[in-house]
């Protein structure tokens, strides 16, 4: 895993991004938040379960799933099964030792 602070490739109204093997930050302060960093180190297990391209390639298509949904883009995001795994699991910091395959599917079909 690489961290680098950078507010030039993370997305405006993100602070994070996550590509394997780079965490991008977009304030120097996260690299030091165990929470928010616990959260992109769960999306680059995903990455690397799904070889990376199938990954996002899943995260895009869902995205659009839930934007049809739920006609909203924070809503849309928030509810992609890979950010749903991320942001229930992010203050476990124990999550990723334990953590089964694929474990993100849990959330395909749970919504709010």
């Amino acid at each position: 895993m690489f961290l680098i602070v950078t507010k030039y490739l993370v997305p405006k109204g993100f602070r994070g991004l996550t590509t394997f093997p780079f965490i991008f930050v977009r304030y120097a302060m996260d690299k030091e938040n165990l929470v928010f960093l616990n959260h992109e180190k769960i999306h680059l297990r995903q990455q690397l379960e799904l070889l990376i391209l199938p990954f996002f390639i899943w995260y895009f298509l869902e995205y659009l799933v839930r934007l049809v949904q739920y006609r909203n883009r924070e809503l849309a995001y928030r509810n992609i099964s890979f950010e749903r795994e991320a942001y229930t699991n992010e203050t476990n910091l124990d999550y990723l030792k334990s953590r089964s395959l694929l474990r993100f599917a849990k959330y395909l079909l749970l919504h709010k």
